[in-house]
């Protein structure tokens, strides 16, 4: 028996609704584990692209390296229509739970920056083996991911822009800003004890002196990491106006 005519219309204007509000993710993003070596030793980052013309960002992870935290926030951006690269900072299968152990990665980082430096542009070309434009890119990251964002721009790298949240934001002795490209979001908690609004503070003079258009922001009474979901200092007010901030940022810098 024949549905009746009234139902059929209302289920094909249904499924026309459903088609036009799916989000992006659902109507072609793919992400997917990435193996891929830089000098001679094994990563694994996440990649995921809603097209083959979308904007990229390399997103870089925190101390804890790469995590289902930074996948859903490449899954996020991704519904906005961008192409993440989650880079993999401390190798395949590394992936510190113990304190101790997070910082023996991150120091041993800390102290060679171009080894640091080295696995970002690393990062960079196997997003660009997948098909990504590393040329219409911006770079984020978290809590250590930032600090590693700006040694990223430092380096020169050749990208639209550079974007942390509550990242590490003292320069090394001897490295300044002279040779960054794009611009600086910086986004971070003013009520943070690790790093303080004196850190803050230095960083801003140094981009004015070197002439770096950047923007910083502060966000009252938001410690460290309050963009991490389900953690003790999440702060879900700062979370959310530093992310609609840095879509804004993308959609400035980045051409969709």
């Amino acid at each position: 028996m024949k549905p009746p005519k009234c139902i059929s219309k209302f289920f094909f204007t249904f499924l026309l609704i459903a088609f036009w509000v799916m989000p992006a993710v659902a109507l072609g993003a793919k992400g997917s584990f990435v193996a891929y070596h830089v000098n001679g030793q094994s990563y694994e980052g996440y990649y995921i692209t809603p097209s083959s013309q979308a904007p990229l960002v390399l997103l870089i992870h925190d101390w804890d390296g790469l995590t289902d935290y930074e996948i859903k926030r490449a899954n996020m951006l991704a519904e906005s229509g961008y192409a993440v690269f989650a880079a993999d900072l401390f190798g395949a299968g590394v992936r510190p739970t113990e304190l101790t152990d997070k910082r023996q990665h991150t120091g041993a980082l800390y102290k060679n920056r171009d080894k640091m430096r080295a696995l970002m542009k690393g990062a960079l070309d196997a997003a660009k083996e997948r098909g990504a434009d590393i040329k219409n890119a911006v770079a984020a990251g978290y809590c250590f991911g930032g600090a590693a964002v700006l040694e990223l721009a430092r380096s020169g790298a050749d990208l639209k822009g550079f974007a942390t949240f509550h990242g590490g934001l003292k320069t090394p002795e001897g490295q300044n800003y002279a040779m960054t490209r794009g611009e600086v979001l910086i986004m971070h908690g003013s009520a943070d004890s690790i790093i303080t609004m004196d850190q803050f503070a230095g960083l801003t003079k140094e981009l004015e002196s070197a002439g770096i258009a950047h923007e910083m922001i502060t966000y009252g009474g938001a410690q460290h990491a309050f963009t991490v979901f389900g953690g003790s200092r999440y702060q879900e007010d700062a979370d959310k106006k530093s992310w609609k901030r840095f879509q804004e940022f993308l959609s400035d810098k980045l051409k969709l």
